[in-house]
């Protein structure tokens, strides 16, 4: 048989003869050729099923809250408690780290360390002044009789919250250590792939977000 039966064109998925192979012919690729896909898609992607096991983690304790937040046990009401200055500044706060941390991908991908390192010191100064502002309202919710033992209510709205803080605490330990490795390792690929998987973290932290400020802040001091 004509070894031309076995080039490119004549079979998809013939398989190349060994004195092909020999002379640097490439394999034909068929069905599941190509070999694994990158480690930044595969990083990335897995990331992305971590995400949205967090979503559904969040989507429960909404839930939770939406059924609890009429369960007051004649303690205080939303809109007695609520602060939407405060919150409106944290909810700032947030959505401008989530620009300057994209400011800091952009920095990262033309290998800019000055600018890299300002953008994300700027994104964790914007992030722990949020848990400072959260802290302090925690504090005086507590301080007023108005804690997560006071009534259901309460409970879920600190759990909710709660959890949202302890998340952007350990996004900026995570960018703390990301800082460390671009100046100590520079940009290296396995950083950079590090570094792709913190900015969906944080997006997905500022996004979250938004949906607490808009469900709980907003419709609670609205609603009676």
């Amino acid at each position: 048989m004509s070894t031309s039966a076995f080039r490119v064109g004549a079979d998809p998925y013939a398989i190349t003869p060994r004195s092909e192979v020999a002379r640097g012919v490439p394999d034909v690729p068929g069905r599941g050729a190509g070999g694994p896909a990158p480690k930044r898609i595969m990083v990335g992607y897995g990331f992305w099923i971590f995400i949205l096991s967090d979503v559904i983690l969040f989507s429960v304790l909404f839930a939770t809250y939406a059924v609890l937040a009429d369960a007051r046990a004649q303690g205080p009401e939303p809109a007695n408690i609520f602060d939407l200055s405060n919150t409106a500044a944290e909810t700032a706060l947030l959505l401008v780290s989530s620009f300057t941390c994209g400011m800091a991908s952009l920095a990262a991908g033309s290998r800019n360390q000055m600018w890299t390192q300002l953008m994300l010191l700027v994104t964790g100064i914007l992030g722990a002044t949020f848990l400072a502002l959260e802290g302090r309202e925690f504090a005086g919710l507590v301080a007023d009789r108005a804690g997560p033992t006071r009534s259901a209510f309460l409970s879920s709205f600190f759990t909710l919250v709660g959890c949202h803080g302890l998340h952007v605490t350990a996004g900026l330990l995570w960018l703390g250590t990301m800082m460390a490795q671009f100046w100590a390792k520079g940009f290296r690929q396995n950083i950079l792939n590090r570094f792709l998987c913190f900015t969906l973290f944080w997006h997905a932290l500022d996004i979250i977000w938004v949906g607490i400020f808009s469900l709980v802040y907003l419709v609670g001091v609205r609603l009676p």
